[in-house]
């Protein structure tokens, strides 16, 4: 019997560090009414001196595995979306492994943009329903302010840092993770990109800085993200024979609030069964679907039992959706003692994600 996927922890970490749209004022030309009136935004988190992507991102998973009740060391495996790494070499799953102690996990970065997150509940979906794990650390964390450019005010009011992370175990009773779906389009790639920093341009002598900035056609990514995001979704239920009507809470990506208004128009649900916390955080890429999903939770609008819809839309292009039947973290307080046979189990059977 295939072992589903459960989400049993979860938790988010952003800087404390706020930059309002007033803030905002007095270095561009712009107004708070303008942001909130084409954005919804009304205030982001920003690092500061010594923060980034991977102390975040482990704060973030911290918090997820103290809810999930387990230790780091018990983990299979530890992934983290982001496309905005400490460094090059080593990925940020590698330093937050570190961070957290996780020494026998499997370690490796996922890069979807802003579709990370739904990227990165298939992948771990799949490692589990293979047997090649039991458990697995999904964080999804992001730098965006170290790569914007704060003249534009186009791109500079949308962006804030932040975190979010789940712990995704085996079970052999809830279903967990119903479906995902997962697209992409890469001739729609200057929709949205950094140009600077790969492999393709490296300049180690004086390089422009505006190479490292990110850029975006905001008509664009609305026209690409409305349908596709819809689309996803309708996918998803499709493939479980349920309609929208069936979700609890839709959780998007939370990018723009025109955008997030949009879809929920196209899919038909009621915006009352939409979650939105957009004006708070801004847009945290990877990271904002799990920021919101922790803040659903914790506000009780999502409960064990309930279906949640995530789907999320990200430079590249990138897309996808996923469908997951809330259990409230039931593994975690139901039956650790089958837990740690499961593990047992699977380490002496499964030996290639184990190093020790």
């Amino acid at each position: 019997m295939t072992a589903s996927a459960v989400i049993t922890g979860w938790g988010f970490y952003v800087p404390r560090s706020v930059l309002t749209n007033r803030d905002l004022e007095s270095r561009i030309d712009t107004t708070d009414a303008w942001i909130v009136e084409r954005t919804g935004i009304r205030e982001r988190h920003i690092v500061s001196d010594g923060e980034a992507t991977a102390s975040m991102a482990a704060n973030a998973a911290r918090a997820a595995l103290d809810r999930a009740g387990i230790a780091a060391g018990d983990l299979d495996a530890v992934m983290v979306a982001t496309t905005t790494a400490d460094h090059l070499v080593p990925t940020a799953a590698c330093l937050v492994q570190e961070q957290i102690g996780a020494r026998r996990a499997a370690v490796f970065d996922l890069g979807a943009a802003c579709a990370g997150f739904v990227y990165g509940i298939a992948v771990a979906k799949g490692l589990i329903a293979s047997g090649a794990a039991r458990g697995v650390l999904l964080v999804a964390a992001e730098t965006i302010s170290r790569f914007i450019d704060w003249s534009d005010r186009s791109t500079c009011v949308l962006f804030g840092d932040g975190a979010g992370a789940v712990v995704i175990e085996a079970s052999d009773g809830r279903p967990g993770i119903r479906g995902t779906v997962l697209r992409g389009d890469g001739t729609k790639r200057h929709a949205l990109w950094v140009e600077g920093g790969g492999s393709l341009m490296v300049h180690l002598d004086g390089p422009s800085g505006q190479m490292y900035r990110l850029r975006m056609d905001g008509q664009d990514v609305f026209k690409l993200a409305v349908p596709s995001m819809a689309r996803a979704c309708e996918e998803v239920l499709a493939a479980e024979g349920l309609r929208i009507g069936d979700v609890t809470l839709l959780v998007p990506h939370q990018a723009n609030l025109r955008i997030i208004e949009a879809v929920g128009k196209r899919l038909g649900i009621d915006r009352a069964r939409v979650f939105v916390n957009i004006e708070r955080y801004g847009n945290t890429s990877a990271a904002s679907i799990p920021i919101a999903l922790c803040e659903a939770v914790d506000q009780g609008r999502v409960r064990p039992g309930d279906l949640v819809l995530m789907c999320a839309f990200g430079g590249g292009m990138t897309w996808g959706a996923a469908l997951v039947e809330w259990s409230g973290g039931v593994l975690a307080t139901g039956a650790p003692g089958l837990r740690d046979r499961a593990r047992s189990q699977l380490r002496r059977s499964h030996g290639a994600l184990d190093p020790r």
